[in-house]
């Protein structure tokens, strides 16, 4: 027996090491394993937004190439020399940081200074994303805090929109008001007709086919409603993004819109409100985690798009509406709880 209490008093010390061995690793969620990665998810949204840029690209020039080029280089150099600095691992691989400047550059103007969009990309991360923790601890948008900077710190600059045509510099650019332009210094159907160039035919319904396919002044991946539903629908079908967000803001747009007297059709085709509903209104970090508050964050974001619209001093409201919601959402995910691992009753007895 003595020689049993030795082997055992041996053995102990060497269980006390293996445990003091052990790693805690503390990180943010999720904590669910998947086999879906951070990189392809945003691989995918990069894919869903290739058209527009295409586009942007193809109906107002080089510009818009450059600021593209601008916001997805300065939003990835960003965050590689602040987590360089910080002696923290490099996230270049996970394609976080282009999909922020990409959405940048696109919901940017294309006559915008290279300097700006570089500035605005490098406050997204730094300030949006960084500041707060890194990638899946922001609490807003990265994009449109971005985009909510420049509006504030130049409104001149962010609020002059080319017309379309392939040109060589900003200097060759010919401006023109963006369809909500229009309509908030109070013009009529008509003179988004003669804006865009249409010479014959009924003026509503070629004003909204314009807006459809994107042949009109605005910013550069917001323009063209056709190619922004194709990349929902790549979105949709790779399960990269749910659908209840994107559907309660356009929803609820259209429904304010006709409540306040104004075109239901028009409110939802002009503007960024499909590009904000279906590129920011989704983001993973920043939106609910439950079903039902997706679907009260996408009403609220169409709500106060259109309250903006109507009585404030932009023409646009997008940005905004999506960022208020963003404060709103820790008070979502409280509020609208999924409660794992809860047995409801059954009627008429008791669960076991």
């Amino acid at each position: 027996m003595a020689e049993n209490e030795q082997k055992n008093d041996s053995k102990t010390p060497e269980v006390f090491d293996d445990y003091t061995k052990v790693v805690v690793i503390l990180a943010s969620s999720p904590h669910i394993a998947s086999p879906v990665t951070t990189q392809k998810l945003m691989a995918n949204v990069l894919i869903a937004l290739g058209p527009v840029s295409i586009f942007g690209v193809v109906i107002f020039g080089v510009p818009a190439l450059l600021n593209i080029l601008v916001g997805v280089i300065a939003a990835v150099g960003a965050e590689a020399c602040f987590r360089s600095i910080m002696k923290q691992d490099s996230r270049i691989k996970d394609c976080s940081a282009a999909v922020t400047g990409l959405l940048l550059a696109l919901a940017l103007p294309p006559t915008t200074p290279l300097w700006m969009t570089a500035l605005g990309a490098i406050f997204a991360i730094l300030v949006a994303k960084e500041f707060f923790g890194g990638l899946g601890a922001n609490v807003f948008n990265p994009a449109l805090i971005g985009r909510a900077f420049l509006i504030m710190s130049f409104p001149a600059a962010i609020t002059t929109w080319q017309k379309p045509g392939f040109i060589l510099s900003e200097a060759d650019a010919v401006t023109g008001p963006t369809p909500l332009g229009i309509l908030k210094a109070g013009g009529s159907i008509d003179a988004m007709a003669k804006e865009f160039g249409v010479i014959s035919g009924p003026a509503y319904s070629s004003t909204l086919t314009t807006l459809f396919f994107g042949n009109h002044s605005g910013c550069i991946g917001e323009t063209s409603i056709l190619l922004i539903l194709a990349g929902c629908a790549y979105l949709l079908v790779t399960k990269t993004i749910d659908w209840r967000a994107p559907v309660a803001m356009i929803g609820v747009t259209a429904l304010a819109a006709l409540v306040l007297g104004l075109d239901p059709i028009f409110a939802i085709l002009s503007g960024g409100v499909l590009f904000g509903a279906v590129f920011m209104a989704t983001d993973y970090v920043s939106a609910p985690l439950t079903a039902n508050g997706k679907l009260l964050f996408g009403f609220g974001a169409g709500l106060i798009t259109m309250l903006i619209r109507k009585w404030g001093n932009f023409p646009e409201g997008v940005t905004y509406g999506i960022l208020v919601m963003n404060a709103v959402t820790p008070f979502l995910n409280r509020l609208i709880q999924k409660k794992y691992g809860l047995v409801p009753k059954p009627k008429g007895g008791t669960a076991k």
